[in-house]
């Protein structure tokens, strides 16, 4: 073990947990921060995702409690679900040595029955999201009186999320001699409120390095317009072969119109953003984990809490506002001691925010050509040799040979015969032609007698269109939605079919009439 952990004053328990999870020694919040914890000490940390926060306020909250009492004592606050079923997992694996302990996750989409009842059974540590703990101190099924420690785990992203009030409500309701730890990535006004009005005289720890050390990760980007970025997407998807992705967007339009692109060019794809239920959110992240789902389009909102290993590489379809949320974006892969790669699409100003990351970050982004359908069938076909050239040296190919013979005696030969393979494995992908500019590519708009008050997004619009007409994902343009219709840009040369399609189905159960713009 680690001596800095030991000079902590962690108990035998504690320091065998650690020990088991593999710490070798404290990270610089960890260091700083759990010694202040231990004290008593009111915190607010200020350090990024990925650098051991849970551990930093799970350890001294699992010292502190009083494992004779079945009484709440300690609160954490998470701005999602994902987030906070992560930070009770780690928790409960800091404390499995210690039989008496019992934490449970409330939030929303969830049963709340459950939750009853496993509040009921009496827990000492409660982790949730603020609207469900809210729901359940209105209900009376959540004591606060016995709380002696409560965590903000990312308060600026609760705060972003419109999450203030709640936080204040369940703040007051809670002893004021309370311990209050907060962490946060960034630093707004409204944290620094917050901590003045609910804190008393915090210690401010900040760990924030502007040095991103990501040797494990290969960063590039590519200068591709709008147009043109799920047609470069498909290539980068190709030419490297990838398995499991993610695909960062900056708004829950822009995820739900990629997801249906994708899903329309033949790949397994998904969306992930706050507008969705927690019992759907819940079945794209099973499948996006056990890789039933290769690729997953996010928010940043909605990713938060995403804990899975052998993701190889983060898209950053939309270059993030914020130079933190690049940092943890990109995080999301090269885990576990394995290599990732971040790919960003930039152009125009979009490439002076990335060069503004870079500048903050400290890091380099390397620029990087969009591969060519010939670079692509040039890597397929080398990978393909690569598997014949092992079963080559396997052997035992006798129940194949008279196929290949019979081929021969039709006039082939042999170099033909291989070929051929050749050409039928590199063709076996989603690839769309050369991507286009926006002036080569006409575009036509069309009117569609249906909105939001009609419960229709526009996910229903592209899925519908794209179903009935079986057209690209990546030929359809713009999609305004209003309140009693909507308007959609397709590609001129599928315009009528699109027309002629739509008129004759309906989309979320309503008969819509489709019509040109002049």
């Amino acid at each position: 073990m680690n001596k800095k952990f030991n000079e902590m004053g962690l108990s035998r328990k504690m320091l065998t947990a650690i020990e088991k999870m593999g710490f070798s020694e404290p990270t610089p919040i960890q260091s700083s921060a759990i010694p202040a914890i231990l004290e008593g000490k009111d915190m607010i940390g200020q350090a990024h995702t990925g650098t051991g926060k849970t551990a930093t306020f799970g350890i001294p909250m699992l010292e502190l409690l009083d494992y004779s009492s079945r009484n709440v004592q300690a609160l954490v606050l998470c701005p999602t679900r994902e987030l906070a079923v992560q930070v009770t997992r780690e928790i409960s694996t800091l404390g499995a040595n210690r039989e008496k302990l019992s934490a449970v996750t409330v939030y929303g989409g969830q049963p709340i029955e459950r939750q009853i009842r496993a509040l009921k059974k009496g827990v000492q540590i409660v982790v949730g999201t603020p609207g469900r703990l809210m729901d359940h101190m209105r209900r009376g099924t959540l004591k606060l009186d016995n709380v002696k420690y409560v965590v903000l785990d990312e308060a600026d992203e609760m705060l972003n999320m419109g999450f203030l009030e709640d936080i204040e409500y369940i703040l007051s309701q809670i002893n004021a001699d309370r311990q209050t730890v907060m962490f946060s990535a960034t630093m707004p006004r409204p944290i620094v409120t917050l901590a003045r009005k609910f804190q008393k005289e915090p210690e401010l720890i900040r760990v924030v390095e502007r040095v991103l050390t990501v040797p494990t990760i290969e960063q590039y980007y590519l200068e591709v317009k709008e147009v043109n970025k799920a047609n470069v997407l498909s290539r980068l998807l190709e030419y490297y072969n990838l398995e499991l992705s993610l695909v960062f967007c900056n708004t829950k339009k822009k995820v739900d119109e990629l997801v249906v692109q994708l899903q329309g060019m033949g790949y397994s794809a998904d969306g992930l953003h706050g507008d969705m239920n927690q019992s759907l959110r819940d079945r794209v992240m099973r499948s996006f984990r056990n890789g039933s789902i290769k690729i997953l389009v996010a928010t940043d909102v909605a990713a938060r809490g995403i804990d899975v290993d052998n993701i190889e590489a983060v898209f950053n379809y939309d270059i993030p506002e914020d130079e933190e949320y690049y940092v943890h974006r990109i995080g999301r892969t090269g885990r576990a001691g394995k290599t990732g790669m971040a790919f960003s699409f930039a152009y125009g100003r979009s490439l002076y925010r990335l060069r503004e990351i870079q500048r903050y970050t400290k890091i380099k982004v390397n620029p990087l050509n969009i591969p060519t359908l010939k670079d692509i069938k040039a890597r397929k076909a080398e990978a393909f040799l690569d598997e014949i050239n092992k079963i080559l040296e396997q052997g035992n190919l006798g129940d194949y040979i008279p196929a290949v013979e019979s081929l021969i005696t039709r006039g082939y030969t042999s170099m033909e015969i291989a070929a051929a393979l050749i050409k039928m494995h590199v063709s076996q992908n989603n690839l769309q032609e050369e991507p286009e500019t926006s002036r080569d590519r006409k575009m036509v708009k069309l009117f569609i007698n249906a909105g939001k008050k009609h419960n229709v997004r526009a996910r229903d619009l592209l899925g519908a269109i794209t179903g009935e007409t079986g057209i690209p994902g990546d030929r359809i343009g713009a999609i305004k939605l209003l309140d009693k219709h909507s308007y959609v840009e397709v590609d001129y040369k599928y315009a009528e079919l699109v027309i002629e399609s739509l008129n004759r189905c309906r989309i979320k159960g309503n008969r819509v009439s489709v019509q040109r713009v002049n």
